[in-house]
């Protein structure tokens, strides 16, 4: 699989979407779980939806197949596994909830810039 190209083609989608405050960590030395997480927020569920559908979409026409969904669009969160990335997509109280970026606060954050 190619992690650069699906990391920057997720990436791509969400921010079509408008979808705020994205963070890719680099959790390869952390758990064995996935390389790289995803984790971005959505201002309410309506847009939660669009990003989710978005990310599936453009990750599809991509070539990437999604192994599982977790979550729901009206739940606050929804989860894509893609194997080695996980895209967690959240509404802002269901992120501050989970707090994932605290959870691994050990992993590397990847400069979008760079994707």
């Amino acid at each position: 699989m190619d992690e650069k190209k699906l990391l920057k083609t997720a990436v791509a989608a969400i921010e079509d979407k408008k979808g705020v405050d994205t963070v890719v960590l680099n959790i390869s030395g952390i758990t064995v779980i996935a390389d790289y997480f995803i984790i971005a927020s959505a201002e309410n569920d309506r847009q939660l939806e669009a990003l989710a559908e978005n990310v599936k979409d453009a990750l599809g026409r991509a070539g990437f197949e999604c192994k599982s969904v977790e979550g729901f669009k009206r739940s606050g969160w929804v989860l894509f596994d893609y194997g080695d990335v996980i895209i967690h997509l959240f509404n802002r109280e269901t992120r501050s909830f989970y707090d994932l970026e605290r959870m691994y606060r050990d992993a590397k954050r990847v400069d979008l810039t760079e994707l």
